[in-house]
């Protein structure tokens, strides 16, 4: 396995993700806030919050590139598309199944059936994060394809 690659190729990859998504937030394309949902799992205070999710997303991200170097290995090769093709199953995955099941454990965004006596700051992402705008799916579509078409072209399948 290529680990000096995985080490660093997994953080710039991470790092591009993040930045278009966070480009996409700031330019009004979505509503979803990376940093802020991942870091208001341990703290309430929004400033923090943003800074400590930038880096448990950093970390999240090198553990989905590890698996990506596991793969491109198994498979014997890596390419721009076949990294590609990984990101969107990636995407697709955060999109259908993590960011629908997060209002299950985080303890500061609300769920569908939370009435009015619920005091999450955060509200649920639903089916494809669209509660955070309707262009959420095609941005994090995009971020993960870009992600793992970066690890396809950076990584070497030893």
């Amino acid at each position: 396995m290529d680990w000096a690659g995985w080490a660093l190729f997994g953080l710039l990859a991470t790092s591009a993700l993040t930045l278009v998504m966070i480009a996409a937030q700031m330019a009004g394309l979505t509503r979803l806030d990376l940093p802020l949902v991942l870091g208001t799992l341990v703290t309430p205070d929004p400033d923090r919050a943003r800074a400590i999710g930038g880096f448990l997303h950093l970390g999240a991200g090198q553990g989905f590139a590890l698996g990506y170097a596991g793969t491109f290995a198994l498979l014997g090769q890596s390419t721009w598309w076949l990294g590609a093709l990984l990101g969107l199953l990636h995407g697709a995955v955060a999109l259908t199944l993590i960011l629908p099941l997060l209002p299950g454990v985080h303890p500061r965004m609300a769920s569908h059936r939370a009435g009015p006596a619920s005091r999450a700051v955060l509200e649920p992402p639903g089916l494809l994060g669209l509660n955070y705008g309707f262009q959420t799916p095609a941005v994090a579509g995009l971020a993960h394809v870009l992600y793992g078409a970066l690890l396809g072209l950076l990584l070497e399948p030893r």
